[in-house]
């Protein structure tokens, strides 16, 4: 599908963008755009890679007519651009709706315009029984999209969404600050040690993207299944793998924390499509004319339960730690300290060796 075609990241310079080079540069596609407004990680990421298959873009998702531009051209687009800092939502969420709704509402107009083939728009577990702006946000994003599918007849553009939990090892997440904490000598933070979160990688999150691409219809919401595990767990997992004794200290909910995440709500599990390691829920294509649904309305929902971080699968210690150590960013660490760690001896050792010569050396005088 993608030999010879032009695909658009916006947001391309942040961990989803770079996973999906890490996927892409060394197949039969013929270009891919980073799309962001940062051109420092643009220039890091042009001197790094410095392949002629990637073209970098100066825009933010904010400014219909830079997005307008970048999109010429563009076979398909993954719109991973967002504002996902719960607590710098929280403080300014105007900014929030800005990127994450309005954002979306001019990147999904632009690929109309320029007759991009397929859009597939990222989204979060926060989306679902939204309790902090960018949860919020992100769920308007994901009715942006659904009423855009639903205005689409007749053009040739389909869009659709994913939808999955934290990202483990992603920029800004919790694993690297724990890792940094070990590091550091500094306690490691936990807010809540009954909170759940769902275990995903970057490669899932692009393997749900790439299941989304080929199997969406327009309109259509796709979530892979996920284990979880406590943050608690996550820590001393961690500290395991690490050969760590800090100290694990309880600081409390932070702004706009769940205790856990949901990836479908009950109403939507009512609809949804069991695919076995994913799930997809189909757009509600229902008109306003309300009337026909007074006497006959959808399955029922009352007995059926959410899926959630709390009720999906529970990691066990040595699944967790499994995990954990199939991560890249957690082997670069696991080097890195393993490095250190070489320097240190070496440097312990070369200090006995030239003290013991200094006593041999000495012997003789006394």
């Amino acid at each position: 599908m993608f030999t010879d075609k032009t695909l658009l990241i916006t947001g391309g310079t942040g961990s989803f963008g770079n996973a999906v080079l890490n996927r892409f540069i060394n197949t039969g596609i013929k270009e891919i755009r980073i799309y962001s407004r940062d051109e420092k990680k643009q220039d890091d990421m042009r001197r790094e890679l410095n392949n002629d298959k990637i073209k970098f873009y100066i825009g933010d998702v904010r400014d219909y007519r830079s997005l307008y531009g970048a999109l010429k051209g563009a076979d398909f687009v993954f719109h991973a651009a967002a504002l996902k800092q719960v607590p710098s939502c929280e403080f300014y969420p105007m900014e929030a709706v800005r990127t994450n709704i309005l954002g979306t509402e001019n990147l999904l107009k632009a690929a109309v315009e320029n007759k991009v083939k397929k859009v597939i728009v990222l989204s979060t577990d926060k989306a679902v029984y939204p309790i902090n702006a960018m949860g919020m946000s992100k769920a308007l994003l994901e009715k942006v999209m659904v009423a855009a599918s639903r205005n689409l007849s007749g053009e040739e553009t389909v869009f659709c969404g994913t939808r999955y939990g934290n990202v483990m090892a992603s920029r800004g997440s919790v694993i690297p600050l724990f890792i940094q904490q070990i590091a550091e000598g500094l306690p490691v933070t936990v807010t809540d040690p009954d909170m759940t979160r769902f275990m995903m990688s970057l490669e899932n999150a692009i393997d749900l993207v790439l299941y989304a691409f080929n199997n969406g219809k327009p309109g259509d919401i796709f979530v892979q299944k996920a284990p979880a595990a406590t943050i608690l767990d996550l820590a001393a997992a961690l500290k395991e793998i690490f050969g760590a004794g800090n100290e694990i200290k309880v600081i409390g909910t932070r702004h706009g924390e769940k205790l856990y995440e949901t990836l479908l709500t009950r109403e939507e599990m009512a609809i949804a499509e069991d695919l076995g390691d994913y799930y997809r829920i189909p757009a509600d294509n229902r008109d306003l004319n309300y009337d026909k649904y007074i006497s006959c309305g959808k399955s029922a929902i009352s007995a059926l339960s959410d899926y959630n971080s709390h009720n999906t699968r529970r990691l066990d210690a040595g699944e967790l730690k499994k995990l954990l150590r199939s991560l890249d960013y957690v082997q670069r660490e696991l080097k890195k300290k393993s490095k250190e760690l070489s320097h240190v001896e070496g440097n312990d050792h070369s200090g006995d060796q030239t003290g013991n010569h200094q006593i041999e050396q000495g012997n003789p005088q006394a």
